[in-house]
């Protein structure tokens, strides 16, 4: 698990000194918000979306009908509230995703959830731009030599333009020493 820690920890400020990564805002359900009035597929919704960590999610309702209860996978599936990992019932409640995996969210008024009132989250680590690699040049077909028909390689300097700053390394170092931890 420590392991786990520091490998985000390296990875969040990796993104910090390039730049290359941020985050996103979702409304959960678009415009109608979170509802039970059948108006939302909420699990459709999400599938529509890629969801990453340091991504927020808004949950807008009216709190005199609806609230949020984050839950474990099994609570999901049985439509459980009764132990909730958390609860919000501002009405207008900010997520904020931490860490990668499954976040299970239902409401926890009676019949809610079973009406289609819940939503799995599914949240990876973000891969910043620099490192998404980009279409290799394609020989032509039959070509028995693809080095003769494509003479781009890539050079020593394109190699080293994406890496990060030496300052990366220092400030990972220093935060692990600190104790910092996700």
């Amino acid at each position: 698990m420590a392991l786990r820690n520091i490998a985000t920890l390296v990875f969040f400020v990796m993104m910090a000194f390039s730049g290359a990564y941020s985050s996103s805002v979702y409304r959960v359900g678009d415009s109608d918000g979170w509802t039970s009035r059948g108006l939302v597929d909420y699990n459709k919704w999400a599938s529509t979306k890629d969801f990453h960590v340091g991504d927020t999610l808004i949950f807008t309702y009216n709190n005199q009908f609806h609230n949020v209860m984050q839950v474990s996978d099994q609570d999901f599936e049985s439509c459980n509230a009764t132990s909730a990992i958390s609860s919000y019932t501002s009405g207008s409640d900010t997520i904020t995703l931490k860490r990668p995996g499954h976040y299970y969210f239902l409401c926890g008024a009676p019949g809610h959830c079973q009406a289609g009132q819940k939503v799995d989250i599914k949240v990876s680590l973000p891969v910043p731009e620099n490192l998404i690699p980009s279409p290799s040049p394609s020989s032509p077909y039959g070509s028995s030599s693809p080095s003769t028909s494509n003479p781009i390689e890539m050079s020593p300097s394109s190699t080293l333009s994406s890496a990060p700053p030496i300052g990366l390394a220092f400030a990972t170092v220093v935060l692990f020493l600190l104790g910092f931890e996700f």
